[in-house]
C-alpha cells in the first residue's frame, strides 16, 4: 500500500470512528487560536525591543494571561472529551510547549526592563528568529491533519529559524565572555538565555508537530 492509499484508508477509518464517536470539541481550532495569540506575544516582544527608551512590558503579561485562559479551557475539555483528532498527550504537550515560548518571551522583556539591559543586535536577531519560527508553528497548526506537505514545509522553515537563533546565541555568548564589564555581561547573559530557552520550547513544539505528521501519514 503506497502513502496515498494509506492516507485514504486512514481517512475512511477516521470517518467511521467519528460517525460512532463524534468529537465534542474542535481541538484543532483551539490550538490554532493559542498559536496565533502566542505569535502575537512574540511579535510584541520583537516590536518592544525596537522602542527607545524601553517601557514596562505589561502588555506581554496581559497576552500571557489570555493564553493561559485559552490553554486551561482546552485542558478542561481535553480531560472530559472522548474523541480527539490525534493523540491527546500530543495535544496537551503542543499546547504546553507553545505556552513556554510565550513565557520566555515575557521573561525576556520583563528582565531586560528590570535589569536595565539595552537590546543589542544579537538580542534583536534572536527575537526575530524566534518570531519567524513561531510564525511557522501558526501556519503548521492551521493545516495539521489536513495538508501534510505544507506542514512538513513549515517544520523545515521553523528548523532553519531555530538554527539561526542557536548560531546567534553561540556567537553572542563568545563575545560576551570577553567583556570587561562582568556585571553588565551577567545581566545580558540572562536575556540571551531566556531567548535561547524560548528557542528550545519552539524546537519541542516543532518536534511534536513533526510527530503528528509521522503518526497520521
Amino acid at each position: 500500500m503506497d502513502r496515498r492509499e494509506g492516507t485514504e484508508e486512514r481517512k475512511k477509518r477516521q470517518g467511521i470512528f467519528a460517525s460512532i464517536f463524534p468529537r465534542e470539541h474542535d481541538f484543532e481550532r483551539m490550538l490554532a487560536d493559542q498559536a496565533e495569540r502566542t505569535l502575537e506575544g512574540v511579535q510584541t516582544l520583537a516590536n518592544w525591543l525596537e522602542t527607545e527608551p524601553l517601557q514596562d512590558p505589561t502588555i506581554l503579561e496581559e497576552i500571557e494571561d489570555d493564553v493561559d485562559r485559552l490553554r486551561h479551557e482546552m485542558e478542561d475539555k481535553l480531560i472530559t472529551s472522548f474523541s480527539t483528532p490525534f493523540d491527546r498527550q500530543d495535544i496537551y504537550s503542543l499546547s504546553r510547549q507553545m505556552d513556554y515560548i510565550l513565557n520566555y518571551a515575557k521573561e525576556t522583556a520583563s528582565e531586560a526592563y528590570a535589569f536595565g539591559v539595552e537590546p543589542d543586535t544579537p538580542i534583536r536577531e534572536m527575537a526575530a528568529a524566534l518570531l519567524r519560527g513561531t510564525g511557522c508553528v501558526v501556519r503548521g497548526v492551521r493545516v495539521m491533519n489536513h495538508n501534510n506537505a505544507e506542514l512538513e514545509e513549515q517544520i523545515r522553515e521553523a528548523r532553519v529559524a531555530l538554527h539561526t537563533l542557536e548560531q546567534v546565541y553561540i556567537m553572542a555568548m563568545a563575545d560576551l565572555l570577553h567583556s570587561d564589564d562582568a556585571m553588565a555581561a551577567l545581566r545580558k547573559r540572562e536575556i540571551y538565555h531566556h531567548l535561547r530557552d524560548g528557542g528550545r520550547a519552539l524546537r519541542n513544539t516543532v518536534d511534536i508537530l513533526h510527530r503528528t505528521v509521522v503518526g497520521i501519514a
